[in-house]
């Protein structure tokens, strides 16, 4: 049995070195991966005086650092978690447990439900932008995950090698989400206990600018996966438009047999056609996408039966 675990970092010289340790005691059997991305302090030296096996990702962002990880590390169970030491390594057993028995494909530690995020996070706004993306999402997938966005998680090797990730920053968590939601992988989540970084450790997210990135991949991968909803939802804003437009135009030609406002009328036709040609799209690329998860099907059994 492979255990390995995937720690991305950047410059966290000062916590490093604990989480490596933490994870090394309670998993012996493990191996400990950090990747290094473009740090300009010490992390690359300490993480491999710890004992991890350290290597550089050169391309900036946390999710070009877990692509290179899922790509290139070779297990049967994987964690992934944060190089910061606010995730306590002591909660591993119990998120990869049900990955172990097969009860799960992806285990997502939840900080929030306890409240321990809450609590402990010192940011302003963070709160509200876990929120709002932890509604959105649920309500667009009927799902009921409560910690979108944590990066403590562990996986099995059928979700880590065939998840194809996009995302070149802290998105990367979102975007796992939404992959294992559309393509019906197991997930549970267990609650963790979360605490704030140590002084002297510096988050590298920022709130607005990676939020709004965060906001952006929903939009993106809402448009991939719900390609029929996504345009239906426009092709109606269209035909409403187009019908407001055009009543008046309506009204008068019944009544004068008539038509002065031929501009309305010219617009309110050009919107009942682009509502037309957005249903039509959407239609046509949910076919595709319906298509798309057939394939994906049939991949995940070679993937299973190379497995065997």
């Amino acid at each position: 049995m492979r255990i390995a675990v995937l720690i991305p970092c950047y410059n966290e010289e000062i916590t490093i070195g604990k989480v490596v340790t933490d994870f090394k005691r309670e998993l012996p059997e493990a191996d400990i991966y950090v990747y290094d991305n473009n740090s300009s302090d010490y992390t690359y030296k300490i993480a491999a005086e710890a004992g991890a096996i350290v290597t550089k990702e050169y391309r900036q962002g946390k999710g070009n650092v877990v692509r290179s990880m899922f790509r290139n590390i070779d297990a049967d169970y994987y964690v992934m978690v944060d190089g910061d030491d606010t995730y306590p390594a002591e909660f591993v057993h119990k998120l990869l447990r049900p990955i172990i028995d097969k009860e799960a494909d992806m285990v997502i530690g939840d900080r929030l439900s306890n409240g321990s995020y809450k609590c402990e996070n010192k940011r302003a706004f963070h709160n509200a932008g876990n929120n709002l993306v932890r509604y959105m999402i649920n309500k667009l997938f009927k799902s009921n995950i409560c910690d979108i966005m944590t990066g403590y998680r562990a996986f099995n090797r059928e979700f880590v090698k065939s998840m194809p990730i996009l995302s070149a920053g802290f998105e990367i968590e979102t975007e796992m989400s939404i992959h294992a939601l559309d393509k019906k992988f197991l997930i549970k989540e267990l609650p963790i206990e979360y605490r704030d970084r140590p002084v002297g450790s510096f988050s590298k997210l920022n709130t607005f600018n990676d939020g709004i990135k965060v906001l952006k991949t929903i939009f993106h991968l809402f448009k991939d996966y719900k390609p029929l909803i996504f345009f239906l939802t426009f092709s109606f804003i269209l035909f409403i438009m187009g019908l407001l437009t055009g009543l008046p135009v309506i009204i008068e030609f019944v009544k004068t047999r008539y038509i002065s406002k031929v501009p309305s009328a010219i617009l309110a036709v050009g919107f009942i056609v682009l509502s037309m040609l957005s249903l039509v799209g959407g239609l046509i690329l949910d076919t595709v996408v319906n298509q798309n998860r057939r394939i994906y099907e049939l991949y995940l059994n070679m993937l299973s039966d190379r497995a065997k």
